[in-house]
Formats: structure tokens, sequence, C-alpha cells
């Protein structure tokens, strides 16, 4: 039999033929059986001025990949909902936890726990392979993400600070409650032009991205506006708080090399392993704090690697050579900082002394194992001094 010219007599044929016959499976039946969907092609014609040419451009996912990105985010809430409410509950009602440093904890904690509050949107738009609250969904999702995004930066900025000024200038007064609380406020208020200016409009705008089932702030269309606005927030929500970071981080270091250092001669000295059982009460304290220092310093490294991915896609759909981004290059961002949100409050639990102990006293199924303060310790040395 001799093959029809053109795949529309190839139809005809079929139509009229019957079955298939064995030659027709060298590709055209696949046109004519499997249609290709672009990106977009179920997005409600009211929303889909929002959505960017260039994503248009891009044939939609197989469902299976959404449906697996929808999966882990449901592992993703439940681990952080209830990682960071452990956190907040267990700093906000603990009376030897509320100090003034750790108000900067429960903030961070809870912008984490802002930030995994708006996936539902991206669950049911994962499961429904599209969106499915158009354009409120996506400016509620950019919304939370945009304000615990950048909050959380901040929170990580003055953390490092008050890290930096609690081991390198012990002898400076300390935050008191009602300057910590007026940090916090501050960490708010500068998180929320970055929200409300998109949101309305004024200045950038919250438009889908990747697979098009979650938002963020536009990068893509091109005009000096656009440009403006991702220009800006990369200064002031990544490269400022990193700075702080960085230079607290810097200086925390070396402290913690000097002090362990001499922890380790002392306790060489006294023929005894236990750093936290040496020395005065003064040093205990302060060996504790370089515990929390180190915490610190974890969060800050998955802050790094939780927000560079998205600064890396923004920085190069705007102003270098988009081609190298695709929808699922753009869905990995979003991924690593949802993973950073249910790791952050583990990171406590691991390592930070009293939390631990709280922790377990309340919640012993945790199975968090932490030795209680030495006080045959503090009372020798402190008799040493009488």
């Amino acid at each position: 039999m001799k093959l029809p010219s053109s795949p529309g007599m190839l139809n005809d044929t079929l139509d009229s033929a019957g079955p298939a016959p064995y030659w027709a499976a060298d590709g055209l039946i696949a046109e004519r059986r499997y249609e290709i969907k672009m990106l977009g092609y179920n997005t409600p014609p009211e929303y889909l001025e929002y959505v960017d040419p260039f994503w248009r451009s891009f044939e939609a996912p197989n469902p299976f990949l959404n449906y697996t990105l929808g999966f882990f985010y449901i592992i993703f809430t439940f681990c952080s909902v209830i990682g960071n409410g452990v956190v907040i509950w267990i700093f906000a009602t603990s009376k030897n936890l509320r100090t003034p440093s750790n108000m900067f904890v429960i903030n961070l904690a809870l912008m984490d726990f802002i930030m995994m509050l708006k996936t539902p949107v991206f669950i049911l738009n994962s499961f429904n392979d599209g969106p499915v609250w158009g354009k409120l969904g996506c400016d509620i999702y950019g919304l939370m993400g945009a304000f615990s995004g950048v909050g959380a930066a901040s929170s990580n900025a003055v953390i490092a600070y008050d890290r930096y000024k609690t081991i390198a200038k012990p002898f400076e007064a300390k935050f008191s409650r009602g300057v910590a609380m007026t940090i916090v406020i501050m960490t708010w208020a500068y998180a929320l032009p970055w929200t409300i200016l998109p949101y309305l409009e004024i200045w950038g705008r919250f438009v889908p991205e990747g697979f098009l089932t979650s938002c963020t702030f536009d990068y893509l269309t091109e005009d000096s506006s656009t440009k403006g606005f991702v220009a800006s927030i990369f200064f002031f929500a990544y490269c400022v708080p990193a700075s702080v970071i960085f230079m607290s981080y810097s200086q925390i270091f070396s402290h913690v090399s000097a002090h362990e250092k001499a922890m380790r001669a002392q306790a060489k000295k006294m023929n005894v392993t236990n750093l936290r059982t040496v020395g005065t009460k003064e040093e205990q304290e302060k060996s504790a704090e370089i515990r929390i220092a180190k915490v610190a310093i974890t969060i800050f490294f998955l802050f790094s690697i939780s927000w560079l991915p998205y600064v890396t896609v923004a920085l190069i759909a705007c102003f270098g050579n988009r081609s190298l981004i695709t929808p699922l290059v753009a869905m990995i961002p979003a991924c690593t900082c949802k993973t950073v949100a249910c790791i952050d409050p583990w990171v406590y639990a691991i390592n930070h002394p009293k939390y631990r102990l709280e922790l377990q006293k309340r919640m012993p199924w945790f199975c968090i194992h932490e030795d209680k303060p030495q006080d045959n310790a503090t009372q020798a040395s402190e008799g040493g001094k009488e």
C-alpha cells in the first residue's frame, strides 16, 4: 500500500480503513493520537495575560512531574509546620528561653512557618495540573513568599549580629527585651515594601513561573521598571543581609577558634574530656554561646543554599541569557527554599542546649538526650573565688 503524501490524507485514510496497519507506527500515528500541549493551555483567559510569553513557548510538563512536586510539598508542609510550630511553642512558653536574643529565633521560625502556609495553593495547582484560583491564588502565594523570604533574610542577619555581640563583645550590654522587640518589628517593616508594592502592582508584580503552579515577582518583562525592581530586591533582600551575616560570622569564627583552643588546653591540663565541665561559670556560659553560634552559622549556610538558586535564576532571566532558564530549572529554587524552611527548626533541636533540655522534658519521645548543667563544677569554681 502506498503511504499518503500528507498527515491530513493519512488521517482520512485511517478513518476509512479501520484499524491502523503496522506501517503506520513510524510516527505519523503519534501525531494523530497525541496532541502536544503548551504551557498555559488550561489557564483561565483572564489570568493568561499574567503568564509571560517566554513560559508559553515551552511544552507543558508531564502531569507526573506536577503530581510529584505536589507530593513533596505535602511532606515539606507537614515537616515545617510541625518543626517550626514546636520551636515557636517551646521558645515562647519556656521561661528560661524567653530571652531577648531568642525573640529573634522565634521570629525566624515564624517567617519559615508563614512561608509554608502558602503551600496549599501550590499543592492544589500541582494536582490540578494548572492554576486553580487564578490571579488571587497567585497574589496570595507571591505575597506570603515575598514577606517570609525577605523577613527570614533580615532575621538571619539580626541573629548573626546578636551572636557576634554576645561572643566577640561579651562586656557590652546585651539587647533589652524592648530593643529586641523593636528590632523584630523592624524586620517586618523591612519586608513590607517588597510585598505591598508588587501586590498593588505599583512597582513590580506577582506572576506565574515555571510550570505555572507557583508565583513569584516578575523577572521576565523587559522594561526598566522590572529590571529596577529585580536589581533593588537583589541588593536589599539578599546582598545587605548576606553582608551583615558574613561580617558577623567572620568575627565569630576567630573567637570560636581561640576559645575552643583555650578550652582544649585547659581540659588537657585538668585531664577531662567534657569541655563544658571545665572552667568558671562564665567560661561554661560562653561555651554554650559558642554552640548557639554554630547553630546560627549552620542556618546561614542553609540560607545561602536556599536563596542563591532564586537569585541566580532571577538575575539570568532578567539580565542574562534567559535561554538557559527552563520551566523545570525555574522550579528548583522554590524547592530549595521550602526544604530549608523544613530543616531550620531541626537545627535548633540538634544544637541549642537549653532548647534541647526543654524539648527533652516536654516531648521525651523525640529521643533528645541533653546533659544538665554541671552544678558541681560551677559551685567548685565559685568556691575557689571566695
